[in-house]
């Protein structure tokens, strides 16, 4: 069969993928498929895939024996650990729904989402064993498991996998409810990416895997791949194991593409382990300037789209040289329509709603199963998809003209001299704070960094329909405020 990304690997290779659509089948597959691969390591140690599998079945053991019901919610409260990722896997794996929870949430918080989630087990590391006390539920340490061996349950592929916090860069969280047929297509869409993918690859997973970009396209496609899944439990020490680590493959958001850029520059391409090839990034604007660094660097910058509530991966881009700007074509086995500008989806890989929020739920998903991205987008003629803007980002202005400011910081990430940007509505007019590359003016004072932009404002309003011209601009001498995936807050 023909198709964008099954033509991307060597035909032996895509005769070894297939759909696996439940995690438990998932795990019996990579256990017998690379059995003696090394799967997740640090520095200090490292597991097969068959020693891997066996501590998934210890902790299904384990929570087997804590009487819970088939279906019952499981909180981790993890880093980005082995113990987090075999707790998650031993869940599902065992019919319950795991909640990976952001390892910089509070007490307070904690026990909240434990209540909103009605969770019958709350999972620790050591390190936050203070929040036992007055937690509304069971509490265990995630470094437990028990001596036997439990196998997988067996699931249905429409049954919860987990929930995903989303929001989005200005939404209220909401507990997105993946089934297991959207995990693992999520999984399975990860493991597409131009040449071998397996071979063997070495990735560090640098995301949270309470973020959905964490747990599928740096976890689970990882598995997916017979790749070896690093640890890293505080980013910045990680960053600095680099030389030491060596990956070939990242997955990262574009913020932490600069940061490895400027750490590049200042300690040069040794740094980032001599066998990095490829960075898969996403969850946010990829300027092209930044694929173009990369890529004199002889490192692939691929960008891509998804949603938690599409289990992240919608659509990636192997042509980053010719459609920069475009996040690729979409998956195989997916519908998509365009309703009144706005990307509609539907497939193996659309979540089942919200966790007990009814009203979201049909505000997001059809009775026959569209979902409703919030995102405007078009393709082109040759199925290209672009992301032109987020619907409830639109800007109204006084005389009725309707504004997407995604569309138009795109044309500012078009001067590499951008690092970002932030357009807005400012007195019924439209503005624009701008975040310089700081590095393309060095030894310049502020006023020629600043006539330097007024001259860019000038070349992009000629661009644009005059209703949509930028009349006021912003420089900022620091960073924008961020969300926990590191993309420019609209809440400024």
């Amino acid at each position: 069969m023909k198709n964008y990304f099954f033509e991307m690997i060597p035909e032996e290779e895509m005769a070894q993928l297939a759909y696996i659509p439940t995690v438990p089948e998932f795990l019996n597959w990579i256990e017998k498929k690379w059995s003696s691969r090394p799967a997740v390591s640090t520095l200090e140690k490292s597991y097969t895939y068959q020693e891997f599998c066996t501590r998934i079945g210890r902790r299904r053991a384990l929570l087997n024996t804590l009487g819970l019901a088939q279906g019952d919610r499981i909180a981790i409260m993890e880093r980005t650990s082995i113990d987090a990722v075999e707790m998650f896997l031993a869940a599902s794996s065992a019919g319950f729904v795991p909640i990976m929870l952001p390892s910089s949430l509070p007490a307070q918080a904690v026990h909240g989402c434990c209540l909103r989630f009605g969770t019958a087990l709350l999972v620790l590391r050591p390190e936050f064993s203070d929040m036992r006390e007055g937690a509304p539920c069971k509490v265990i340490a995630s470094t437990e498991m028990a001596d036997e061996v439990a196998p997988s349950v067996t699931v249905d592929k429409e049954q919860p996998a987990a929930i995903f916090f989303t929001g989005g860069t200005t939404g209220a969280p909401k507990g997105a409810v993946l089934p297991h047929r959207a995990l693992m297509r999520g999984a399975f869409n990860g493991c597409f990416a131009p040449g071998s993918v397996l071979s063997g690859d070495r990735y560090i997973c640098m995301l949270p895997l309470s973020h959905v970009f964490g747990l599928v396209r740096s976890t689970l496609s990882v598995f997916y791949t017979g790749s070896e899944w690093f640890a890293c439990e505080d980013t910045k020490a990680t960053i600095g194991k680099l030389p030491a680590i060596r990956p070939t493959v990242l997955v990262l958001v574009p913020g932490l593409c600069e940061i490895l850029l400027g750490l590049q520059k200042m300690y040069g391409t040794p740094f980032l382990g001599g066998r990095l090839r490829m960075i898969i990034s996403g969850a946010a604007n990829v300027p092209p300037r930044m694929m173009k660094e990369f890529d004199d660097l002889g490192i692939q910058l691929l960008a891509g789209y998804g949603m938690t509530e599409g289990a992240n991966l919608t659509s990636g881009n192997k042509d980053v040289k010719t459609k920069p700007t475009s996040v690729g074509k979409l998956y195989y086995g997916q519908e998509a329509k365009i309703v009144d500008g706005e990307l509609w989806l539907k497939g193996d890989n659309v979540f089942l709603g919200y966790y007990n929020d009814p009203e979201n739920t049909r505000a997001t998903l059809t009775d026959d199963g569209w979902l409703k991205t919030g995102d405007l987008a078009e393709f082109d003629d040759e199925g290209f998809l672009y992301i032109t803007g987020r619907i409830k980002n639109i800007i109204l202005l006084s005389n009725g003209e309707n504004v997407s400011p995604e569309a138009i910081e795109e044309f500012f990430y078009q001067y590499p001299a951008v690092r970002d940007c932030l357009v807005k509505e400012e007195d019924n007019a439209i503005a624009i704070e701008i975040l310089p590359q700081m590095q393309a003016f060095e030894g310049k004072d502020k006023q020629a960094i600043q006539s330097y932009f007024e001259t860019v404002l000038q070349e992009v309003n000629a661009k644009l329909p005059t209703t949509h011209r930028v009349s006021k601009m912003h420089i900022r001498e620091e960073d924008f405020k961020r969300t926990g995936s590191l993309k420019v807050s609209r809440n400024q």
